[in-house]
């Protein structure tokens, strides 16, 4: 299984200084290549101190000149809100930096917050991401950008420097709703599990989605990536207390960022799902209740039930690869620094043993 490193740059309430959080986020991402990790990852996020990574191609860029032979991932560009021009320019750039390192995870976003900070209708953005993703995708194939769609009226451009090999393979798109699972299969990408849901729908969905794929396509949808909020100890008890404490402090900032305890999402087209989901669910059990809930959907425990909950999400989904997330929640420097070479110490060299087809990017140089 390959095994990866995602950084994601939570500062709480503003509890520490912004350039504190990026001195010390950086140093942990430049130890993944020497613990073994094999990808390093981001995601896009604004305007909060949810995630602040606001261009996750400029960190990745960053990271390229750190390192010599981990791939880079974005976990994931939120396409509507960017011109799909320069994301096919920026990717294929980065790929050309750092050799061909680079693996595409592309999305659309939920925050309101943030759609607003951009002075865009979220009532679009389905139609925006699947128009820009299709120019994209196909822009990084072809060399060049050209589309003539509903919101996207594209002029033939050539992308430079030119892509010089094909991201068919390696690149992922994050999909929570069932109505988006279709949209993603069609246009060929692999599907990236951000946790949200109990681990029997997640299967239900990735079931679903290799037949929306083998008849969009022809062929079986590569296996899955997961993305887990991970805290391993030695020690079981303090294993589950802190894991509990800092994984549900997470999720507490996933429901205040996107604001699953209001109702707006159920009146904004496309995103019904989230509205009868995560609200209705914060309606019935309560913020602590959806916390609780979510909160066991992770991997956290000793070493050993941090793997067994691993391989259980690996029994359901199949799964080819798993990027922890180590360091988030405003945990101490010193606490990340212990879980991230715990991790790597005692829990990924099991992963690392576990037969499973290779991913696509991890057999190109």
């Amino acid at each position: 299984m390959h095994v990866g490193y995602s950084a994601i740059f939570q500062n709480p309430e503003r509890r520490l200084p912004d350039r504190e959080v990026y001195e010390n986020e950086l140093r942990l991402a430049c130890m993944a290549e020497p613990l073994g990790f094999e990808s390093v990852w981001s995601v896009e996020h604004h305007f909060t101190d949810y995630t602040m990574c606001p261009d996750v191609v400029q960190f990745l860029s960053y990271m390229a000149g750190r390192t010599r032979t981990i791939k880079l991932g974005s976990m994931v560009v939120v396409l509507p809100w960017h011109d799909p021009v320069r994301v096919a320019e920026q990717v294929s750039m980065l790929d050309n930096l750092s050799g061909g390192r680079m693996i595409l995870g592309i999305g659309r976003g939920v925050g309101r917050v943030e759609f607003d900070g951009f002075r865009l209708d979220m009532n679009e953005s389905r139609e925006t991401f699947v128009e820009y993703a299709q120019m994209v995708l196909e822009g990084l194939e072809r060399g060049y950008v050209e589309h003539d769609g509903q919101y996207v009226k594209q002029p033939r451009r050539d992308i430079r420097p030119a892509p010089f090999k094909s991201f068919r393979g390696r690149t992922y798109a994050a999909a929570v709703s069932p109505e988006s699972l279709p949209l993603m299969a069609k246009l060929g990408v692999g599907i990236l599990v951000v946790p949200q849901k109990p681990w029997k729908t997640v299967e239900k969905d990735i079931v679903n989605y290799n037949t929306f794929f083998r008849a969009a396509n022809g062929v079986d949808a590569p296996p899955p990536l997961v993305a887990g909020w991970t805290f391993v100890d030695q020690d079981e008890g303090r294993a589950q207390e802190l894991g509990r404490k800092y994984i549900g402090d997470y999720y507490r900032s996933v429901i205040k960022h996107y604001e699953f305890n209001k109702d707006h999402l159920r009146n904004v087209k496309g995103y019904e799902f989230y509205g009868k989901g995560f609200q209705d669910k914060v309606a019935e059990l309560g913020i602590d209740g959806v916390v609780n809930f979510l909160t066991d959907l992770m991997p956290f425990g000793t070493p050993e039930q941090v793997y067994e909950k691993i391989m259980y999400q690996h029994k359901l989904i199949g799964h080819n690869g798993f990027m922890a997330i180590l360091s988030y929640s405003g945990m101490p420097w010193s606490e990340a620094e212990r879980n991230m070479t715990c991790f790597a110490r005692e829990v990924m060299p099991l992963l690392k043993q576990v037969q499973v087809p290779t991913p696509e990017f991890a057999r190109t140089a």
